[in-house]
């Protein structure tokens, strides 16, 4: 399985990706799910991958080819075009594979973050469905996530808003977001890849991968679970007679 998920505030926004991949119980591995293009100054983005491992490392192939040429991602001229642009590489991909995997009982099922800036426009975060169709966030939904969602969505719900998060903060809730799904799921694991972006840099040079076992992710997944049994110490008892007279 994969966690995936991006945030964006009103000063950039924050990537986070676990590494696991897995074709049954008896074979996992460690596979990179976040992948950048950067024309440092120009324009920068950050993708990531869920679904199949073949037609997703194909689908950024495609995207990694044109760029390098100056094509695809290296041209358009927004943040929509470019959701555009990886959308059309994810149809491209469908319909190569498609025919054959689904003849042998599997799915073309590729979900893409894509996060980044275009010198003049605005940052902008989107998601790529299977279809090729692409999702923006907005700013009541400041943050998208992709493969196994529902274990680090409720810190995200509580915490994440657009014009008042910082980025640090945006930092420390993905990687807790993350770390509860990895507590709740086992198809979800390290190392954990972290980028933080801030707006008009045109520039990735805040990343961070955390391997398993990591001081500073062991040091907040301790802080977080002593600061939540706190707050659950300090909440009102439950009153199991709220009618009964005093």
């Amino acid at each position: 399985m994969t966690y995936c998920l991006g945030i964006i505030t009103k000063d950039g926004f924050v990537a986070a990706s676990d590494s696991r991949t897995n074709a049954g119980f008896d074979q996992v591995n460690v596979c990179r799910k976040m992948h950048l293009f950067e024309a440092p100054g120009e324009r920068v983005f950050v993708a990531m991958t869920s679904g199949s491992l073949s037609c997703s490392q194909s689908i950024v192939t495609l995207l990694r080819r044109d760029f390098e040429e100056g094509k695809g991602l290296a041209g358009v001229e927004s943040m929509y075009d470019a959701a555009r642009c990886v959308g059309d590489q994810v149809r491209r991909v469908s319909k190569i594979d498609r025919k054959a995997l689904e003849r042998d009982g599997y799915k073309v099922n590729v979900h893409i973050l894509l996060a980044g800036q275009i010198r003049g426009e605005p940052h902008d975060l989107y998601m790529i469905y299977p279809q090729g169709n692409p999702l923006r966030h907005t700013e009541d939904s400041p943050f998208l996530q992709i493969g196994e969602t529902k274990y680090g969505r409720p810190i995200l719900d509580r915490g994440v808003r657009y014009d008042q998060t910082t980025l640090d903060a945006a930092a420390r809730y993905a990687l807790i977001s993350i770390d509860s799904t990895i507590r709740s799921n086992a198809t979800v694991g390290p190392p954990i890849d972290l980028l933080v972006y801030g707006r008009d840099e045109l520039n990735f040079d805040r990343r961070r991968r955390f391997p398993d076992r990591d001081p500073d992710l062991v040091a907040i997944h301790s802080q977080w679970e002593h600061a939540l049994r706190q707050a659950v110490q300090a909440l009102p008892p439950v009153d199991f007679f709220p009618d009964r007279p005093i």
